[in-house]
């Protein structure tokens, strides 16, 4: 088997439909983000958080045909932040309402994060639950999510999203 596989290229997969932005109007908050793919190949999330209305997110979300994970054990995004906290999120089914959540920092640079599997924390509405960390067979839903309980700008470019061993 391969060590490595490709769950999301972002210079391959040029579709800017292909994420959806999910924010906490949802909610009735008034964040605000966007998602676009820019003139080097790289996604670009960005836009503003607002705690106004009880809001505090911006999110962008990617549904995938289940891709089973048991032969990989790390998440590893090659990106540029802003120097923000974000989460990384995944479902195995896309239906339930909890996620598995690992947050990570950025420096500004090109940093290549890499996020075990075993770290991701379930999570309903900003609460971890009373359950084990992700220990499922497959993934089948990807989110970036910037709630940091402050409002600010934000700006993360992503290149690629990979498993490892």
């Amino acid at each position: 088997m391969d060590s490595t596989f490709v769950l999301y290229d972002f210079n391959k997969d040029q579709a800017t439909n292909a994420w959806r932005v999910v924010d906490d109007v949802v909610m009735g908050g008034k964040s605000s983000g966007h998602f676009e793919m820019n003139d080097e190949g790289h996604g670009r999330f960005y836009g503003s958080v607002s705690l106004e209305n009880n809001g505090g997110f911006s999110s962008i979300m990617k549904r995938i045909d289940p891709i089973s994970v048991e032969d990989y054990e790390v998440v590893k995004i090659r990106l540029k932040g802003d120097g923000s906290t974000y989460q990384f999120r995944i479902k195995d089914d896309p239906n339930q309402r909890h996620s598995y959540i690992r947050s990570f920092e950025t420096s500004g640079e090109w940093e290549t994060n890499n996020l075990p599997l075993e770290e991701f924390a379930p999570s309903f509405r900003g609460r971890r639950l009373a359950m084990p960390n992700f220990d499922q067979k497959e993934i089948a839903e990807l989110r970036f999510l910037i709630g940091n309980k402050k409002p600010q700008q934000f700006n993360l470019l992503i290149d690629e999203i990979r498993l490892t061993k």
